[in-house]
């Protein structure tokens, strides 16, 4: 156009149609590039769906450890009012004396509960005339040592 006087500086390129195969190369490559995202979406989901499961079962936890170390607070505050106040209503008992008749208690009914229950298996525990003083030595001396260690 310039042996004319004009000089073309830009134009408009409308209704642009390339050959099939560039067409559907384009196309694989738009595809490619959304399912490349769509995974990384898909792993990120994932992730925090790991990332809350495993903050719930250790909240999960943690509240159950609360409620066993509250359980056994209680525990032990009953037990001390027990021997505190069979101790002092029957003279001539010492605490020892009667925190062995309360472990006599506690595997006695342990051992009923053992047997009453339908889904228990078959639990083989010495018995003997001196096999619960033996088991009431042996928890003794676990609550003893138990005390030391957090002493």
């Amino acid at each position: 156009m310039t042996a004319y006087g004009y000089e073309i500086l830009q134009t408009l390129i409308i209704d642009i149609e390339p050959d099939q195969q560039v067409k559907r190369a384009m196309n694989e490559i738009n595809a490619a590039a959304r399912m490349r995202v769509a995974a990384n979406e898909k792993a990120e989901a994932e992730k925090i769906i790991q990332i809350k499961r495993a903050e719930g079962e250790a909240e999960s936890k943690y509240l159950s450890g609360l409620g066993i170390a509250r359980q056994r607070q209680a525990i032990v505050d009953g037990l001390r009012d027990s021997v505190l106040g069979f101790a002092g209503n029957v003279p001539g008992t010492s605490a020892k004396d009667v925190l062995d008749m309360v472990m006599m208690t506690q595997y006695f009914d342990t051992m009923r509960d053992i047997g009453a229950s339908s889904k228990s298996s078959s639990v083989f525990i010495p018995h003997g005339p001196g096999a619960v003083a033996d088991v009431a030595a042996q928890i003794r001396n676990g609550l003893l040592q138990a005390h030391q260690t957090n002493a």
